[in-house]
């Protein structure tokens, strides 16, 4: 809702100290400002921390990943307002989670905010309801970011005091897939694509031998393909398929300076295989992979 829209004596009083109040969503620049025009009336702008509006547009399995490693870290009490909201307007409950370190979640219940809410420790999901929060009217129904999770996360963040919210519900989980390691390796998935075309899987690199060594991968029940495993993207020779440990402390598949995702056509949710482990000979490919010229 943009300030104009706040009916008058509505305006909550700008507090001189408050919650840390961060921000994430997949709704891009126009949309993500008409958020930041609410939240302004009650919090002042220096405590709003915006993480991202690029999370990728209704990815909100990829999203919920993201948020975790994004938002995990902030002080105890922080609200996090998170938006991937392909449901909007469904059946989806709109919430409001209480975590055991004071920190609030406020978003769609769509599974988006489960893995942060669990890191934060023993959440209490409460479905959002206009009516006892004196909510204005709303006005629109295909942008609750705006409109309703924006007003309740900025009121949460300026008080101390626990708002009026509706019935406790149990909040929609989603678990991170969990790698699996067998004697030869490790069977995983995908949980991100970054910017630079990193595949980014489940698997801890702590599993992974040392840098040096060659690595075998299946992507997406694939041919067996080598990889090198490098500690670096600058340890890569130029259009080679690399293994390295990425800053979620899990192994991604690289090329240095290209896209990895593009060439082996991998997705968020592929199965990947490492194979570090004895295996037969005829089903590895002798030759490095690289880029197609």
């Amino acid at each position: 809702m943009p300030p104009s829209a706040l009916p008058p004596g509505r305006r909550l009083r700008t507090p001189t100290k408050g919650r840390l109040l961060t921000l994430s969503s997949d709704l891009g620049p126009a949309y993500s400002a008409q958020v930041r025009a609410v939240l302004y009336q009650s919090v002042p702008p220096e405590r709003v921390i915006e993480l991202t509006h690029d999370l990728p547009p209704h990815g909100v399995a990829e999203a919920a990943f993201l948020l975790l490693y994004m938002a995990g870290g902030f002080p105890p009490g922080t609200v996090h307002l998170a938006v991937v909201d392909p449901g909007v307007g469904g059946r989806r409950a709109p919430v409001a989670v209480r975590c055991a370190d004071g920190s609030w979640l406020v978003g769609p219940d769509n599974g988006l905010l489960s893995p942060l809410a669990e890191k934060l420790g023993r959440p209490s999901a409460f479905r959002i309801d206009r009516v006892p929060l004196d909510l204005p009217a709303p006005v629109s129904a295909t942008f609750d970011g705006r409109d309703l999770f924006a007003p309740v996360a900025a009121r949460i963040a300026a008080s101390r005091r626990t708002p009026k919210l509706g019935p406790a519900l149990p909040l929609l989980r989603y678990v991170l897939p969990v790698a699996r390691r067998h004697r030869t390796g490790a069977a995983g998935s995908v949980l991100h694509i970054d910017r630079f075309g990193n595949v980014v899987t489940n698997v801890p690199t702590t599993w992974a031998p040392s840098p040096g060594a060659t690595v075998r991968f299946r992507p997406d029940m694939r041919r067996l393909r080598p990889a090198l495993r490098s500690a670096s993207y600058e340890g890569l020779p130029i259009g080679v398929v690399g293994v390295v440990g990425s800053s979620f402390g899990f192994l991604e598949l690289a090329l240095r300076e290209a896209r990895a995702a593009e060439l082996l056509r991998m997705h968020v949710g592929s199965s990947v295989d490492f194979l570090w482990g004895p295996t037969r000979r005829s089903a590895v490919v002798k030759e490095p992979l690289y880029l197609a010229r």
